[in-house]
């Protein structure tokens, strides 16, 4: 367990703000995690896992609780499937990779998508056709402060649209602390229905795909598309893609014929939030060190000392510019620390 004082967190975040937590603590199992729950009252913590969902707005009065569990399991494996376990300090990209050397497949369109293993359920990640709860059995988090393990179903997290229970009912009140996954091992189901990746894979000369060549694909456009935040501070997809109702839609096409859409159900279609911005004129903008990005709308990035209030800012003009030219209100995917 390692412990630090008015500790700068801008290693600890994909945006790179440099503010600092008045403590810091990293824990590496889950005994550690109910010790340090134990010692400080639940509402003075903060959780962080790989920092890749969140914009920091200033310095954190908190103990900032870094989860670093690390491991993975085969837990049975049953015909045609394996059920594997991920601790929650388990970097997401690394853990895909593993498993498709292992020839487990049903997360390889997740490739390359920025945080923990943990944190992957809160807001159900998803990407290219494939979302998590595609592929998640269950989850194992412990309560705050009765410190009680408990384990949620599929059923049980509420899985929505970039959503969980852990973002509503029960937000803030659990530590997720390792996922199970139940993969394919033979007869893998390859999602390659998005355009980008049967071009990729056209481009590549591949007409039977295997998992990895999936994964391939995916990480391509996703390196040609969104910035390494290593190299730029970013939290990848910053909105959500709105959902609108079929009547709105056919409004928008009236004045904007040309508008993308994907349909939900019988009412409803999804309009990429990228398209939005691009077309409200904020694609590329820059305002000091806070920037849309120039290849990828849909992403904000610190270009080297922007703040994290000034990304909000910018944030929230994109909002507003949005909600006036087309009546849509752009939810913030980014979890923002105030």
């Amino acid at each position: 367990m390692e412990h630090h004082k008015n500790y700068s967190l801008k290693n600890h975040n994909t945006f790179g703000i440099d503010v600092s937590a008045k403590a810091f603590v990293s824990v590496s199992s889950v005994d550690e995690l109910k010790e340090v729950l134990q010692q400080v009252y639940a509402h003075e913590i903060l959780v962080l896992g790989g920092g890749s969902n969140i914009l920091l707005l200033k310095n954190i009065d908190k103990t900032i609780l870094h989860i670093d569990l690390k491991g993975k399991t085969i837990e049975k494996e049953e015909e045609g499937f394996v059920y594997v376990r991920a601790q929650a300090g388990e970097n997401w990209h690394e853990f895909v990779r593993w498993c498709i050397e292992q020839d487990f497949g049903g997360i390889e369109n997740l490739s390359l998508i920025p945080g923990n293993v943990g944190t992957s359920p809160i807001q159900n990640i998803g990407a290219y056709g494939v979302e998590l709860k595609d592929s998640f059995v269950s989850c194992e988090a412990v309560h705050k402060q009765t410190l009680q393990t408990r384990t949620f179903t599929k059923e049980e997290c509420n899985f929505g649209y970039r959503n969980s229970t852990f973002k509503n009912e029960n937000k803030d009140k659990y530590v997720i602390s390792s996922v199970l996954f139940r993969l394919t091992k033979i007869e893998h189901k390859l999602y390659t229905g998005y355009g980008a990746i049967l071009a990729e894979l056209e481009k590549q000369n591949i007409s039977n795909p295997t998992i990895k060549d999936v994964s391939d694909a995916v990480i391509s456009i996703r390196a040609s598309k969104l910035p390494n935040p290593k190299e730029l501070g970013n939290s990848g997809s910053f909105f959500k893609n709105p959902v609108i109702t079929i009547t709105d839609f056919n409004k928008l096409v009236e004045k904007y014929p040309e508008i993308p859409s994907y349909p939900i159900s019988t009412t409803e279609v999804k309009v990429p939030a990228g398209w939005l911005i691009e077309k409200a004129g904020f694609k590329g903008i820059r305002k000091n060190d806070a920037g849309v990005h120039r290849n990828q709308a849909l992403v904000l990035v610190n270009y080297g000392n922007a703040t994290g209030a000034e990304l909000y800012q910018l944030a929230q003009e994109i909002q507003a510019e949005i909600l006036k030219m087309f009546s849509i209100h752009l939810e913030m995917e980014v979890n923002v620390i105030e």
